[in-house]
């Protein structure tokens, strides 16, 4: 109760801005917490056992590079299957790539609505400082002759107020989305190379890559 006393005095004493800059927080929490829930779901990053199947087949063991991507919890595990099976395939390596992209594009999603948080959250607190500063001046107008420096330094600290909590939303925000956009930029380097090396042929042996369902 007793920080939600402090959170309730917050908002009061920033008025309406505070409490959508206070939405907006939890809403980024939010979204950032599913896409880590996310992206561990589908092993983002998780590309041990995928080298382990490429480098395997590199060797030309298209046994054990098969076991190594089927023991993969990445999600581009089976596209990495499907390109071993049908190496040559140029209709198969457009086909995998458009479902590469949709992957991807299911990972990425969320990611407008912390950018457009981590950017509308700083002019929201500017504009409640500039209603504040409004007031502010207003009650020094009011004062008349009988102005008290007191009116007007503790409506700009209020006003202020905003700036801040605009400033504490953004810039969080905008960490967490680019720490999210690297991790895929990573994915889509990883993707394709695990395609261009299952177009490589056979080192290690010329028997051809057996069908499997």
């Amino acid at each position: 109760m007793g920080m939600l006393g402090q959170v309730q005095g917050f908002v009061a004493l920033g008025g309406p801005v505070v409490a959508i800059l206070l939405c907006l927080s939890v809403l980024a929490v939010a979204v950032a917490l599913y896409k880590l829930w996310q992206f561990a779901a589908a092993g983002v990053g998780a590309h041990k056992r995928l080298r382990a199947g490429l480098d395997a087949w590199d060797a030309g063991d298209a046994d054990a590079a098969h076991t190594a991507l089927a023991d993969s919890r990445s999600h581009l595990a089976p596209l990495a299957r499907a390109a071993l099976d049908g190496r040559g395939d140029a209709a198969l390596r457009t086909l995998l790539e458009a479902e590469a992209a949709m992957s991807f594009g299911t990972l990425e999603r969320g990611f407008r609505l912390l950018d457009n948080i981590a950017q509308i959250a700083p002019l929201l607190g500017l504009f409640g400082t500039v209603l504040g500063m409004i007031d502010a001046f207003q009650a020094l107008q009011a004062a008349g002759a009988a102005v008290d420096p007191a009116i007007l330094a503790g409506g700009i600290w209020v006003a202020l107020l905003t700036t801040a909590a605009g400033l504490a939303v953004a810039m969080p925000t905008a960490l967490i989305l680019a720490w999210f956009e690297s991790r895929m930029d990573r994915e889509r380097d990883v993707a394709g190379l695990l395609l261009a090396r299952a177009e490589a042929p056979l080192t290690g042996s010329s028997r051809d890559v057996p069908s499997r369902a």
